[in-house]
């Protein structure tokens, strides 16, 4: 048997350093890391450090964030609260396996969940992510309706210009055009997918809106477990901000052909569109609108840890443990990490001690203002704003190679994806610095169209 020779002159060299220099940390990364949705060998910022809203690079340059780091650090960088909360659970117990214990951080984060979120919300399975949260969600519905005898309730009914996560459960519900995992189309679950919400998000109602989908959920609902759905706001399919009433009418549907609804608001929760989640845009004044399983994430735990949460009814978590298994057969090893869950607990307690829906409505309006100009430039198609979320909608797909560069040499750090140039800032920016990110986003997209 051969024997591992590790490069220890290599290892010595690099952890006797103080530190590495910026194009150390670069010539590592480009020969050894590969990023998310990016080619080997790519060119990636070397960020020092962060506070506040602001990313200050090795190089010494500093960032204004416009994306929040994928829209998790609601609160910022190295907010105080924050880092206390971690570093006193630090000294207490850093992990525990959550099979057979508990502790105080879960139970508090749990409890906190269960009150926030609508009411028949009352069991919670803490997951690793986002997309884990989703795979958890499918497995709950499926296993549901085996334990109730129905297992030919297997399928998911999804929405065209969905995305639920990168996992193959997570793939299936996805767009399958344009969801980014047509590659993997042979290997997935085959799903059913319905037309994507057509009705804007001020639009009137009309029923020619959900015909497509009523259409669907009655001819296959013998076979249907779930719907999935992102709550009014469609993120990575398409940053499409859709009518309210779509959403009542799937919940009715759902109720009248029996199908489980999961809602994804690991994009939209907690306070981004400027409900606390985003379900409550379809709540009425006869009925509040709840999903039967949902699923949080990403701003969670404010961009501190990984951590996502699957809450579902007390009909669901009963049906399932009924069954012939007697438990939901789900199990990450860093479930309910007392890390993450401190760092959640803090991250949630600054949010609604806060007067977060004010500070909402106050960043829509920095939104709308700075992103107007847009609207005149002859390759803009569209500009929107829904609570902390501004979108640019070009008319062609942009080159990220050369526009973002262009944004960091503006001192903004903003992220485009196919015809989206789009901000989801941290709930902490001021006035002025968001007044700077639209007015540096509208003077670069100005240079894309001359």
């Amino acid at each position: 048997m051969a024997t591992l020779q590790l490069p220890f002159p290599l290892f010595r060299q690099l952890h006797t350093m103080a530190s590495l220099t910026s194009s150390q940390i670069e010539r590592i990364d480009r020969q050894h890391t590969w990023h998310p949705y990016s080619t080997v060998g790519s060119v990636n910022l070397p960020v020092a450090s962060a506070s506040g809203v602001r990313l200050k690079l090795a190089d010494g340059r500093e960032l204004i964030d416009g994306m929040a780091s994928w829209w998790s650090a609601m609160h910022g960088y190295n907010h105080p609260a924050l880092n206390k909360a971690v570093e006193t659970q630090l000294g207490k117990m850093a992990h525990v396996m959550f099979g057979g214990l508990c502790h105080e951080p879960a139970a508090r984060l749990v409890q906190t969940l269960v009150e926030i979120t609508p009411e028949p919300l009352q069991k919670i399975f803490l997951a690793d992510s986002g997309s884990v949260s989703v795979e958890v969600a499918l497995k709950m519905a499926i296993q549901f309706w085996q334990s109730q005898g129905q297992p030919e309730k297997s399928k998911i009914l999804s929405l065209r210009n969905g995305y639920h996560g990168d996992t193959f459960g997570a793939m299936s519900v996805c767009d399958p055009v344009t969801g980014m995992h047509h590659l993997f189309a042979n290997s997935l679950q085959q799903q059913l997918f319905s037309e994507a919400p057509q009705c804007g998000f001020s639009e009137d109602w009309d029923e020619k809106y959900i015909a497509d989908f009523s259409s669907q959920i009655s001819a296959n609902h013998q076979s249907l477990a779930a719907v999935i759905l992102e709550p009014v706001v469609q993120g990575t399919g398409g940053m499409r901000f859709y009518s309210p009433f779509y959403l009542q009418r799937v919940r009715e549907l759902c109720d009248q052909y029996n199908v489980l609804l999961i809602a994804d608001e690991i994009a939209t929760g907690f306070g981004r569109t400027g409900k606390l989640f985003a379900c409550e845009w379809a709540d009425s004044s006869e009925k509040e609108m709840s999903p039967d399983i949902l699923c949080v994430g990403k701003a969670l735990t404010g961009g501190y840890m990984t951590l996502a949460a699957t809450l579902c009814t007390d009909k669901v978590a009963q049906g399932i443990c009924e069954g012939e298994a007697g438990v939901f057969t789900h199990g990450p090893t860093f479930m309910g990490n007392p890390l993450a869950c401190a760092a959640a607990n803090a991250n949630l307690k600054l949010l609604l001690e806060s007067d977060w829906q004010a500070n909402i409505q106050r960043i829509q309006h920095g939104l709308e203002t700075g992103l107007a100009p847009c609207r005149e430039m002859p390759s803009v198609a569209d500009v929107r704003v829904l609570g902390a979320i501004g979108v640019v909608e070009m008319k062609q797909p942009v080159d990220m190679k050369t526009l973002v560069p262009k944004f960091v040499e503006a001192g903004i750090w903003i992220r485009p994806f196919g015809k989206l140039i789009y901000t989801m800032p941290p709930y902490v920016i001021s006035d002025a610095d968001l007044a700077e990110l639209t007015k540096k986003m509208a003077t670069v997209i100005a240079s894309q169209t001359s």
